[in-house]
């Protein structure tokens, strides 16, 4: 068996990297009907390993695992397929996520990725990263290292319902597949799945698995490979297989292998010509009959006793004295240097953008002329070494450009041109695997055949640059190539822990409301002290530039004239806030998702989602999940509530709910928050907006909400939310009180249960309202906006954050600030009576005024900044 001359190590010709096993074992490959290019021995070549569950490996000729490779030939199979699966999807693809394996399809699936277009990636990782709780987890059956982690840093990657699809190298029982969607279906039901791989190997038997496992699951499973077949096997390939392995470490172990000179590079010589006994390994059948006498490269000189105790070949020169050369790579920062947490396609561009400067880099380093090159990845780093040494290859930075990477699968070496698996390299991990230390692996990085590569370029992230890789991976490949240089990546760590709360705070342990109105994405902090009184609380502010929501104000007790004004408020106003909630609920099923999930910001918009719960429910028999989530002016939306959300629900389908809006602040806060996180739709849906600010609202008037009149007491017994940093870790929501000893002032539950029992008087008129809603141009103008700039400069006040308009807000001023006066739409009549007893109660004036967007505004006095808040949330300092 030779080599065609003229032809490099990695082009053997006529003898296919099976043969070895084929002979012995009796495996072959079994083309599927009808099958074309690429064959299925052009694409894969056989190996051995010591494996209860499988004794042989499919070893790909394409990955660039096992077998260096042109890096151009290992991308373009691989983007190849993502471009099948586009065309396969159609327009679906645009919504489609791309999910690898670790780790040998950890690189493929990124090149998936990168040939289905704008998908992100994530691929499973078997290395835990301390403060990423998975996501999920799955088994694959027949690996020598089952356990599969998803640890995105996105939670919400994985919870969309488009298509998912799932890369691995090979496709041979199906069995990890069915585990993974299995396990991600149960959480984030979908549609359709499709299944990538190099080469389909099923089973009749495990096609038929998958066809009834899709049925069962109720959704579409395509399958996409370069190509079909199986894998035939011999009864008792499994023991046969074992013994031929024993047999074969046995020989290595009698030291019988000395005389023959065939090293693996790491101590345990591996050699295919001569037995323990000294005969030569047969060609086929009882592996103790001779078959052939050893070839001269089969009796070499020794080349080292130990890959962990550097040596040194003596047909070469001595190595620098460091043994290996560091390249400085300027890596862009942010972008993370796998799909270990998820890989975008904004981080996709960016690479590319900075792929010419890094492989100029590297070719420095390599200097002029450096001969053959191989660029060695890492375990489950394996796309960015790849797309480094493609970089590489393109610029003709060297003769010849190959790439592969390190493995944790232990696999039998053998030095025959028939034999996939010629030379290795062992070697101790080096970053702290979570499964304790072992042996790591390189193959076919040693060259036969008296070639070898010139350099090997290992690229490695930071999280295994230590003093083990250079006493194992380093010192091994030093005796077998003319250089070692290093290139270190910046492992990638998500900048954020994931919540300590696993399940939101609900009535009646939390709140007065029952459980399935509203779930409250906070901590409780119902037993810390955290108010004052307005006017101390609101110095403290000023003084220190402290936030409004680092403290709460003392809950304002109403008195027994006050609460029978809020009483009168809702009797008559409880048809009109029905209609609204009408209105806006039938927008947003219309519009926005015909199954929303429900997120109000706490606490004003939490009555409104309540009732637009119940609304839903009672009209349309749907029970809306509905959530309460907080946001803090200047320091927006909770991020670790949003993070809960997206790994809970479909972030498209989440819409966020408020009571009313004023100038429009909150709106902004919104907008500005949600555009760190994908998926969420800023727009938030309100009940009144008499700011024309939002496209989706009950109305447009500016009247009484009487849940604006009280605090607590009609939220549901909860504060408004607090933001402190004693409080409130990284990892925290943020938090609220339950006021429970005002049990016997509240109303909650009694104002959603007035509202709701107007549904069935006003639903004719919500139905028409919403025909008319839909065809009309509901283009916010912002108006609201303007009257605010106006008024700030008409009274002399020249700050936007001291006027606040609406019934809502004024009454707020009223119940939580020090105001300064009131302005009232000339002629509004009793939904101003609570506004204007509030006002006498505290001496400020009311003055009616025309020309006003607002039925009323409240003004905070501009030289008394106590209760003043600015945009940023901090206390107004006054001029």
């Amino acid at each position: 068996m030779t080599t065609r001359k003229g032809k490099t190590i990695d082009e053997v010709d006529e003898v296919w990297s099976g043969t070895w096993v084929a002979q012995r074992l009796g495996v072959s490959l079994e083309e599927a009907p009808g099958a074309g290019k690429p064959r299925l021995d052009e694409l894969l070549g056989l190996a051995l390993r010591r494996n209860p569950k499988r004794a042989h490996l499919l070893v790909s000729q394409v990955l660039g695992k096992h077998v260096p490779q042109s890096p151009r030939t290992v991308y373009a199979a691989g983007y190849g397929l993502g471009e099948r699966v586009r065309a396969l999807l159609g327009e679906d693809a645009a919504s489609a996520v791309v999910l690898g394996y670790a780790e040998t399809a950890t690189g493929l699936g990124h090149c998936v990725a990168d040939g289905l277009g704008p998908a992100p990636y994530l691929h499973s990782t078997r290395r835990p990263v301390p403060g990423v709780e998975p996501a999920g987890g799955f088994e694959e059956a027949h690996s020598h290292a089952t356990s599969h982690l998803l640890l995105p840093e996105d939670r919400g990657l994985l919870a969309g319902s488009g298509p998912l699809v799932l890369v691995d190298d090979e496709f041979s029982t199906g069995s990890t597949v069915l585990n993974t969607i299995r396990d991600l279906h149960a959480r984030h039901p979908r549609r359709h799945y499709v299944v990538v791989a190099l080469v389909d190997m099923r089973s009749p038997a495990d096609r038929d698995r998958l066809t009834a496992f899709a049925a069962e699951l109720g959704a579409r499973v395509d399958l996409v490979a370069l190509a079909s077949g199986t894998v035939s096997l011999p009864e008792g390939v499994l023991a046969r297989g074992q013994a031929l392995v024993e047999e074969y470490e046995a020989y290595e172990a009698s030291g019988a292998h000395q005389a023959s000179g065939v090293s693996d590079g790491s101590g345990a010589r591996e050699a295919s010509g001569t037995s323990a006994r000294g005969a030569a390994w047969p060609a086929a059948g009882d592996p103790r009959e001779p078959a052939h006498e050893p070839t001269r490269e089969q009796t070499r000189e020794p080349v080292r006793e130990s890959a962990r105790e550097p040596a040194r070949e003596q047909t070469r020169e001595p190595a620098r004295e460091s043994g290996y050369e560091q390249v400085p790579l300027d890596w862009p920062a942010g972008v993370p240097d796998g799909g270990r947490h998820g890989f975008t396609p904004a981080h996709r561009a960016r690479l590319e953008a900075a792929l010419p400067a890094l492989a100029r880099q590297l070719a420095a380093a390599l200097g002029t002329d450096p001969g053959r090159v191989l660029v060695l990845g890492n375990e489950e780093l394996m796309y960015a070494p790849l797309r480094l040494a493609k970089a590489l290859e393109e610029a003709g930075a060297a003769r010849e450009v190959r790439f592969s990477t390190t493995t944790r699968s232990p696999v039998l070496a053998v030095d025959d041109p028939g034999y996939a698996i010629r030379t290795r390299l062992v070697f101790p991990a080096h970053d702290a695997p979570a499964d304790g230390p072992g042996d790591r692996y390189a193959y076919n990085v040693r060259g036969t055949a008296g070639a070898r590569f010139d350099a090997v370029v290992a690229v490695v992230d930071s999280a295994g640059d230590t003093p083990a890789l250079r006493t194992g991976l380093l010192a091994a490949l030093a005796p077998h190539t003319g250089r070692v240089l290093l290139a270190v990546l910046p492992s990638y760590v998500p900048d954020r822990q994931e919540p300590i709360m696993s399940e939101p705070l609900r009535g009646p342990a939390f709140s007065s409301y029952a459980p399935e109105d509203v779930g409250w994405l906070l901590q409780d902090f119902s037993d810390v002290e955290l108010e004052a009184p307005t006017e101390e609380r609101e110095e403290a502010i000023q003084a220190g530039g402290a936030h409004y929501a680092e403290s709460l104000p003392v809950e304002y007790q109403p008195s027994p004239q006050y609460q029978q004004l809020y009483q009168s408020a809702l009797n008559d106003s409880a048809a009109r806030i029905a209609r609204a909630v009408g209105t806006v609920t039938e927008t947003v099923l219309a519009e926005r998702s015909p199954s929303p999930v429900l997120v109000s910001l706490a606490r004003a918009g939490t009555p409104v989602g309540v009732l637009m719960r119940r609304w839903a429910q009672a009209r349309h028999g749907l029970d809306l999940p509905h959530y309460a989530v907080s946001i803090v002016r200047g320091r927006g939306i909770d991020a670790n509530a949003l993070r809960w959300l997206a790994a809970h629900h479909d972030p498209a389908d989440v819409v966020f709910v408020d009571g009313w809006t004023g100038k429009g602040a909150i709106t902004r806060e919104l907008r500005e928050a949600l555009s760190a996180f994908e998926g969420f739709n800023p727009e938030i849906v309100v009940l009144a907006d008499p700011g024309s600010c939002v496209e989706t609202y009950g109305t447009r008037e500016d009247f009484l909400i009487p849940s604006a009149c009280l605090n607590s007491t009609v939220s549901g017994l909860i504060s408004r939310t607090v933001l402190r940093s004693d409080l409130v870790g990284p990892a925290d929501f943020h938090g609220g009180k339950f006021y429970r000893e005002l049990a016997g002032a509240d109303v909650s539950v009694d104002f959603v249960d007035t509202v709701a029992a107007r549904f069935d008087q006003v639903a004719d008129a919500v139905g028409e309202e919403v025909k008319e809603l839909l065809a009309a141009d509901r283009t916010p103008t912002w108006e609201g906006w303007a009257a605010v700039e106006r008024i700030s400069e008409e009274y002399g006040i020249h700050d936007v954050n001291l006027v606040k308009p609406g019934v809502g807000e004024t009454t707020r001023v009223l119940l939580r600030r020090v105001p300064w006066k009131i302005l009232a739409q000339r002629g509004a009549g009793a939904d101003l009576d609570h506004v204007r007893l509030l006002a006498e109660q505290r001496g400020v004036p009311v003055e009616e005024v025309d020309g006003l967007p607002y039925t009323c505004v409240g003004l905070i006095h501009p030289r008394f900044t106590r209760g003043a808040t600015g945009a940023d949330g901090k206390a107004v300092s006054s001029k």
